[in-house]
């Protein structure tokens, strides 16, 4: 399967600007360590209308230790303690922090839950080594996706078509 994918940087903290208020009272957004079968089912709830797999494919041990590493920052957003977002960073590399994964539910689209829980994760996943951090997208992507990211900050710096195994 081909897919156009547009690699996106933010290089400027978030801190520059006002913080986004939270669109309702009843929401909370803290790091997590979620054991596997909780991330998993996380994870399947976010992105399966965006057909995400790679996280469902991985064996139960490769997972567990992925979660488990002190470069994973994951971020759930929970409404009435459900949860029903997630933003996961891969921190490996301090100055280059990747946005993995981001995403809600289904239920919690059209809400502006996802700038929230986007503007409010940057803002804790940035550090003073940080020099950007980056992620890419593509056209199986929710439709919003690109422009809630340039919200956000980040501008694009690469564009290509790429194939994957389907």
């Amino acid at each position: 399967m081909d897919l156009l994918v547009t690699y996106m940087e933010l290089c400027t903290p978030p801190l520059d600007r006002p913080a986004l208020p939270a669109p309702s009272a009843d929401l909370e957004i803290r790091a997590a360590r979620l054991s596997p079968e909780d991330y998993l089912s996380l994870y399947q709830a976010v992105g399966e209308p965006l057909t995400w797999d790679q996280r469902l494919h991985m064996p139960q041990d490769a997972l567990a230790q992925l979660l488990s590493a002190p470069s994973a920052i994951i971020f759930v957003l929970r409404e009435e303690e459900e949860p029903v977002g997630l933003c996961e960073f891969d921190a490996a590399n301090e100055q280059d922090i990747e946005l993995v994964h981001f995403g809600l539910i289904p239920a919690a689209y059209g809400r502006r839950l996802g700038p929230f829980l986007l503007d409010t994760a940057l803002r804790a996943a940035w550090q003073t080594a940080t020099r950007r951090i980056w992620l890419h997208t593509d056209t199986n992507d929710h439709a919003k996706a690109q422009a809630t990211y340039a919200r956000a900050g980040f501008t694009p710096y690469l564009q290509r078509m790429e194939t994957f195994a389907d």
